[in-house]
This record gives structure tokens, sequence and C-alpha cells, in this order.
């Protein structure tokens, strides 16, 4: 029978790691890659058995591969802090690694609760992050800092789970905030280089924000929908204007060419 790793990507998350760990306690191994908490994340997961492992953050795409690194059964299966492993979930995992002609890499639909409630629109479901589940040696990640991509290192397509997972990304209104803003900053570092105003930073943020409340029907999400629709156009625009600010810096730091000395 093959083997299975699961690694979780952590920093302070007290709140939301118990759950993830004992939501994979089926696994043959769990490894969490902290970066550095300071409020006991490390401490919770050790007490359950995972193995830890101290990463600095230098953006999520980094992070993942370190974290596969750290595996060393022959599939993995990743998971965030924020998310949680259904028995269903668990059971066909353990049927697809087993299979003989399974596919190298499978995708994972996403469950998510917000707000009270599923969110079944808003881009919300099936909400494919990267794959998910992959055998050992067959997929990395770019070095993004964040809203990561994978590399697939196999010539077999692509599987997708059946049964979801899933997934609590934010705890409360705050959280949301929190997130937006530091996501924004980080997904300011891959634009910088383009041509940014503000009026591009509105028009960014208000499309981002029509495109999941109309276009992707969260509308039909009740004010939760708004709420994320609302979320999306903030971390966009600001994402943005960050970019913009980084280009100003780095105008304003930039030495003055020298002026000519004239002679009377």
């Amino acid at each position: 029978m093959p083997t299975i790793s699961v690694y979780i990507i952590a920093f302070n998350e007290v709140e939301k790691v118990r759950a993830a760990i004992e939501s994979v306690l089926w696994a043959d191994e769990i490894v969490l890659v902290d970066s550095h908490s300071t409020d006991g994340t490390a401490e919770i997961a050790q007490q359950l058995g995972a193995k830890v492992v101290q990463v600095d953050f230098k953006g999520f795409g980094d992070l993942r591969n370190r974290a596969i690194d750290a595996c060393s059964m022959d599939w993995i299966f990743s998971l965030d802090a924020d998310e949680r492993c259904t028995p269903q979930a668990a059971q066909e995992i353990k049927q697809l690694v087993a299979a003989q002609d399974a596919p190298d890499v499978y995708h994972t639909p996403r469950r998510n609760f917000f707000m009270g409630r599923w969110i079944r629109h808003s881009g919300w479901y099936p909400n494919y992050r990267q794959p998910q589940l992959f055998r050992r040696g067959a997929m990395r990640y770019d070095l993004k800092p964040v809203h990561e991509g994978y590399v697939l290192q196999t010539q077999r397509p692509l599987g997708y789970m059946k049964q979801a997972i899933w997934q609590f990304p934010f705890k409360n209104i705050a959280e949301v905030m929190h997130k937006a803003n530091r996501y924004s900053s980080l997904g300011a570092e891959k634009i910088v280089h383009k041509k940014i105003s503000m009026a591009s930073a509105l028009w960014h943020g208000s499309w981002s924000f029509w495109k999941h409340y109309v276009f992707k029907a969260g509308f039909l999400d009740g004010w939760a929908g708004f709420v994320i629709a609302l979320g999306n156009f903030e971390g966009t625009f600001y994402r943005y204007v960050k970019a913009m600010e980084i280009q100003q810096q780095s105008r304003w730091n930039t030495p003055p060419r020298q002026l000519p000395t004239h002679h009377d």
C-alpha cells in the first residue's frame, strides 16, 4: 500500500491548526511547515505527533517547495491550516493512491464556509487551488510570493477528486481585512513592473468586485457574497496602489543626474 505524507503550512494558526491536523491523523506522516510562529502553533502540532519544520518565509511558492522536501512518503497531500479533510475525502485519497493506473497529480474540490453558510457561488466552489494530491516528485511550485502556480514534472494528465474538503478561510471580518492587507502587499511585488495609475487601480478593483458578485453569481450567496466581492475589490485595489507606491519610492530613491557645470 503506498504511503501518504500530509504537509500543512502555518504561521500563528493556533486557533485552526489542531482541527486541521486531527482531520488527517489517518496519514502515514504529517509535516507542519511553520514560519516561526509565536502563539503555540508548533507546540500543538508536536503534541499531535506532527513533524515540525521551521522555514523562514520567502513567499508561498518557496514555502511549499520546502514542505515537499520535508515529506518522505510516496504521495503528498497539501492541506492549509484553514482546511479540513473530510472522512469522505480521506477515503477517496486512499483509494486513488492504491490504484494501479492512478494519475500522478490531482486537483481537490473545496467547500468554503463563511458567515455561517456554505458559499456555493462567488467563485468559491469547487474552488480548486494548486493540485493538492500528488505523487512525490511529480510536481513543484513556482516562486511567486503569493497565488503561486505549479510546475508538473509528469506527462500524465491531471486527475480530479470527487469528494470535497472543507475550508474556513476567515473566522471573522477582521481576518478578511487582515488577509486583504497581507496578500495585497505580497501581490504588489508581482505587478510592480506594470504601468499603473490610480485610475487603473480603481478599474481593476471594480472589475474584481463585479466579476465575483455578478458574473460568478455572488449575489446568490446573500450578504456573504457581497462581503466577498467587496473584499476582492479591496485586495485588488490596494495591490495596485501598493505597487504604484513601490514605483514612486524607487523613483524617489534614484539620485538625480549630475547637472553639467558651466564656466563663465
